[in-house]
């Protein structure tokens, strides 16, 4: 099968995700994000969810988190 078949199961699409609290409540700013990885944090969007999904490293995504709540970004 090539790489990136939607019918091969990967970590990723056995995990359950779950919609960014950050996200915006309207349409076209939802992200969502896989909790249970301790080095990364995988990272989608939820109008594609068979789309790619990109691997955040930890203390980035934190980092990122940070910045959010203190109004920084």
């Amino acid at each position: 099968m090539s790489r990136g078949d939607s019918s091969t199961p990967t970590l990723f699409s056995l995990a359950p995700w779950r919609k960014s609290s950050y996200s915006g409540s309207g349409s076209g700013s939802c992200l969502e994000v896989q909790d249970g990885h301790p080095d990364a944090v995988p990272v989608r969007d939820s109008e594609v969810p068979g789309g790619p999904a990109i691997l955040v490293p930890a203390a980035g995504w934190s980092a990122f988190v940070t910045a959010v709540r203190d109004g920084s970004l």
